[in-house]
């Protein structure tokens, strides 16, 4: 029988909780994403996350645990191979990467590639390296600007970026162009997850500004997922934020591309006061990682997790005894450990209804998959072969006539 009419998933992007048993074998001993925010402010005021049971779950320096804290809480562990965007949450929704995404961080991309995205674009290339994307718009976009070059970058995950301007390259050129570069690394010895078109502002150094008209080409997840399931049977499946892109589309009925996470966040509230869908609403909010985490800035972090703190209490007033909210990650980013890669990490699981009795601590997860296994479980729905994950809906009680 159907416990929850709505399901609420927000993936706060890169918001690790420390511990992963297998941290080492990927150089991330010792990384805490929120351990090392709450440790690098002098005030940090999340008291939305903190009723939650956020302070029990991971200790938080200005925060002591609360006494009686709403949510089912635990932490989540990663089985698959990797510590992307893509692989988090592909895997919440069943699927389990053995095969990491390649990446070109040290050198670039190979010379054959760049020569035929150069012929089949009309335009050189410039960069070609892993970059921070502030520091190469900085760096070469007044020649992108002068000649109509491209600029192309990579970073420590699997992506293939392409920066273009919006005046002078123009938006729909920019999307021809990573159009086109996706289509080339779907070759097996090229294949990278994500080619996100850059777009910028801007016409000299000091003044250049990405703008939100990013645009992500993913591949296809390579099975289907609980999304299949939901929309398949009939289900709404409402995607806020990178979650189409992260999918490729796949599962999904209706989507809201985000201008930031503030927005993210808006749009999910004016989603559950003004849309009455039967399934589930799946959210990421990027600005975590994007901004902060691979910038290492935890200063900026702890702001922007105070901001999203603030519209969590006006989603969880706006919210109705038959929906449940889960609060999770995809993977970590301590925005104070070594390097400006994602760190692999335990994530939180906060899942909260008004209909719950006093929250209390669950058994730790062994994989992200059981968010997916539990959310198909509540709609009845059978998971897709080759899936993975156990449900947890017993554990959410639900007390709704």
């Amino acid at each position: 029988m159907e416990k929850y009419k709505r399901i609420f998933v927000i993936v706060v992007d890169s918001f690790g909780v420390g511990g992963a048993k297998d941290a080492a074998d990927y150089d991330d001993a010792g990384a805490d994403t929120l351990g090392s925010i709450s440790r690098s402010v002098e005030h940090f005021a999340i008291p939305n996350l903190c009723r939650l049971g956020l302070a029990n779950l991971h200790p938080i320096r200005q925060v002591p645990p609360v006494a009686h804290p709403l949510a089912r809480y635990t932490r989540l562990n990663e089985v698959s191979r990797g510590k992307d965007t893509m692989t988090g949450h592909w895997e919440m929704m069943g699927l389990k990467t053995t095969t990491p995404f390649i990446t070109f961080s040290e050198h670039g991309f190979p010379p054959e590639l760049i020569r035929e995205l150069e012929a089949r674009t009309g335009h050189k290339v410039i960069g070609n390296k892993s970059a921070s994307g502030t520091e190469i718009l900085e760096e070469l976009g007044e020649e992108e600007i002068a000649t109509g070059h491209m600029i192309v970058y990579t970073s420590t995950d699997s992506v293939l970026q392409i920066c273009g301007n919006e005046e002078t390259f123009d938006l729909a050129e920019l999307y021809r162009c990573c159009e086109i570069a996706r289509e080339l690394t779907m070759r097996e010895e090229w294949k990278v997850g994500r080619v996100i078109a850059r777009p910028y502002v801007g016409k000299k150094k000091g003044e250049f500004k990405r703008t939100s008209n990013r645009h992500d080409y993913a591949v296809k997840p390579f099975g289907k997922t609980v999304l299949d399931a939901l929309s398949e049977h009939g289900l709404d499946v409402i995607a806020v934020g990178k979650i189409n892109d992260i999918f490729a589309g796949e599962g999904i009925t209706r989507s809201y591309r985000s201008r930031s996470s503030v927005h993210g966040m808006e749009q999910t509230i004016e989603t559950a006061r003004q849309d009455d869908f039967h399934g589930l609403c799946f959210v990421n909010l990027v600005d975590f990682d994007a901004l902060w985490g691979h910038r290492r800035d935890p200063v900026g972090y702890a702001a922007e997790l105070e901001k999203f703190d603030k519209n969590l209490g006006v989603l969880m007033d706006s919210l109705k005894p038959e929906d449940l909210l889960i609060i999770t990650a995809d993977h970590g980013n301590d925005p104070t450990y070594k390097g400006t890669d994602h760190t692999r990490e335990q994530v939180p699981f906060l899942a909260w209804s008004l209909s719950m009795e006093e929250g209390h601590e669950i058994p730790e997860g062994d994989s992200f998959a059981l968010i997916g296994a539990t959310i198909a479980d509540n709609f009845g729905v059978s998971m897709p072969e080759g899936t993975i994950g156990n449900s947890i809906m017993e554990r959410m009680t639900y007390k709704y006539e």
